[in-house]
Parts: C-alpha cells; structure tokens; sequence
C-alpha cells in the first residue's frame, strides 16, 4: 500500500493506492493522524483511486479517521471510488458518513 498526503487548497487530501487491510490499517491510522495534526486541517478528501481492496479492519480505520475529523468540526469527503470499494463502503454504511465524488476537483468544490 502507498498512501500520500498533502494540502490542497485548505484540505488535507490523503492518496491511497493498494490495499486497506488489516496488514496496513495500523500504518493507514498513523500516516493519516500525523499529517492531520501536522497540518492542522478541519476537512479531508480520501482519493481512494488507487485501492483495489478493503476489509473490515480498512473500514474500521476509514470510520475512526471520520470521527477524529468529525469530532473537531471538519468534513471527510471520498474521491474517485472505484465501484468494488464503494459497494463495500456502501454496504458498511460508510457512505452515508462520508460522501463520495467523482474527482478530487469536485469534493474540493463542495466544502
């Protein structure tokens, strides 16, 4: 799994290429706390362009990075979701927390 953050435009937008499972959640969990609190961002996009798999311990990570983001005012959107990933972030219920978007470019432009 590679994951890569940066700020755009006000956001923290967090890049995931692989897969989100219980071997990369810990790594997932950490990455994404550091750059939040690096960066001091309320709002993040989660591109999940490149993740060909997730399991529930992906989930997991995924809900517990919207409540910290939620808990302090902000919004976490997803981008790019590839119809496998978001049928199972559909059926988690997931994507009713976190909206989906077709392209960074247009959660950017929904906050």
């Amino acid at each position: 799994m590679n994951i890569s953050t940066l700020v755009k435009q006000g956001v923290l937008v967090i890049r995931v290429e692989g897969e989100l499972d219980m071997h990369v959640a810990d790594e997932f969990r950490q990455t994404v706390d550091e750059a939040l609190a690096a960066s001091g961002m309320k709002h993040v996009i989660l591109n999940l362009k490149g993740v060909t798999f997730i399991d529930s311990s992906g989930l997991g990570v995924i809900l517990g990075r919207y409540k910290k983001v939620a808990g302090s005012g902000g919004k976490m959107l997803a981008a790019n979701v590839r119809p496998q990933v978001a049928r199972i972030l559909e059926l988690s219920g997931l994507l009713r927390l976190i909206a989906p978007y077709g392209s960074e470019t247009e959660a950017m432009e929904s906050l």
